[in-house]
């Protein structure tokens, strides 16, 4: 199976120490199925850091999520009220209950694969986390377009998984992606 990060360069080693705290899934290196999604948040990553849009390619097996050696966390491909409440632990800097299977933020999940948390879904867990909504709501609110996924490896063990196939570049940026 091939998954796509999108980024502001090339990766040619992957060091999850550079990766950031308090993301969706916990500190990983963030991949998708969906190349059109990696050249996004690579359009973005420029915006932010500079560089030039870099969508690197790997290959992982079609198995990896049922690879023994590996403790792995599938979400469904529509948003849950579970996966909402993982995000939001996750997301949570005050979060300390790492005992918690509802988070990674020990990364105690090798590989985590679910929908990504779009600027809509954000709003309706800030909502739900400060309890201005309630679960119920939530679980109505997830009922809306097109998805996009993401792959996540928190640990050297996951990454021995990842193999670079490839990198694209684009030479210039346009439109507000």
């Amino acid at each position: 199976m091939k998954l796509y990060h999108g980024s502001n360069m090339e990766i040619d080693k992957i060091d999850l120490s550079k990766c950031m705290p308090n993301k969706d899934f916990g500190c990983g290196f963030y991949t998708t199925l969906l190349e059109e999604q990696a050249w996004r948040m690579a359009k973005r990553r420029v915006r932010i850091d500079g560089g030039i849009p870099t969508v690197t390619i790997y290959e992982v097996p079609d198995d990896l999520v049922e690879k023994p050696d590996l403790n792995c966390r599938v979400f469904a491909d529509r948003p849950t009220i579970e996966w909402a409440i993982f995000i939001k632990n996750n997301r949570d800097r005050g979060f300390s209950d790492y005992a918690d299977p509802e988070c990674n933020l020990d990364c105690k999940y090798d590989v985590v694969v679910g929908p990504v948390a779009n600027d809509t879904v954000g709003l309706l867990i800030r909502q739900f986390s400060r309890g201005t909504i309630n679960a119920e709501y939530l679980r109505k609110e997830f009922d809306f377009g097109k998805l996009t996924n993401q792959y996540t490896f928190h640990t050297e063990k996951a990454l021995q998984y990842l193999k670079k196939a490839g990198v694209m570049y684009e030479c210039s940026t346009t439109g507000n992606d």
